[in-house]
């Protein structure tokens, strides 16, 4: 399991750069990131160095944060690798909260990151199937 920063930030010009300047002015790095928006507000989720670090910073300049457990799966870059991945999900009964396509730079592969319930579970019937897990 991976700890994830999720950051609520307003939906405005150089939001994210605020977020990313106060994380790598720290010192951490961004591995992984991916934003969602509605009118007014958004979610940033970041995979970072330093998860915990990261949040009291963001929180100490006014952000609200809260950090997530995801699991990242390792899946190769072809061509219907993706949709591998769901059917397993899918045959073994697993839910997905939501899930976003990385990269991994440690495995150079793509990284499926996903929010599920009951981690261990899900976690040992993927690894049951042949895939790796971060």
């Amino acid at each position: 399991m991976i700890n994830q920063l999720s950051i609520f930030t307003e939906n405005i010009k150089g939001s994210m750069f605020k977020v990313s300047k106060i994380v790598s002015d720290a010192g951490i790095d961004i591995s992984n990131v991916v934003t969602n928006d509605s009118a007014e507000y958004g979610i940033v989720r970041m995979l970072v160095t330093e998860p915990e670090r990261a949040k009291e910073l963001l929180t100490s300049k006014g952000y609200m944060c809260k950090l997530d457990k995801v699991i990242g799966v390792e899946i190769p870059d072809d061509v219907g690798s993706l949709t591998a991945l769901l059917d397993t999900l899918d045959t073994c009964n697993i839910n997905i909260d939501y899930l976003y396509v990385s990269y991994s730079r440690d495995a150079k592969t793509p990284l499926a990151v996903m929010k599920v319930v009951g981690y261990t579970e899900v976690e040992a019937s993927l690894k049951s199937k042949g895939y790796k897990t971060i």
